[in-house]
């Protein structure tokens, strides 16, 4: 699999280190209570198809990336840099 980095250009997935869902960039606030927070750090879906998923270019510029890839055939769609808001569909 390939990932395009907006600063790098086209690179090995090796060069990333895979962070997880890309809802990890939207946090609960502090006293959001011990259900919002149980979700945020234990409950993930396993979905098959389209995923927004956080990655770090490790061996790169240290960008964080949201990466947008179909799970099925690891085809990347898009990768916009995490800073920018991606995580919220603004990219």
């Amino acid at each position: 699999m390939r990932i395009t980095c907006p600063i790098c250009g086209e690179r090995d997935r090796r060069e990333f280190y895979y962070q997880g869902d890309a809802v990890a960039l939207r946090r609960p606030a502090p006293d959001a209570g011990e259900a919002a927070w149980e979700d945020y750090l234990h409950v993930r879906e396993n979905p098959a198809g389209l995923t927004r998923d956080l990655w770090y270019h490790e061996a790169g510029c240290g960008a964080w990336l949201v990466v947008t890839r179909d799970t099925v055939t690891h085809a990347v769609q898009e990768v916009a840099l995490a800073a920018d808001g991606a995580a919220e569909g603004r990219s």
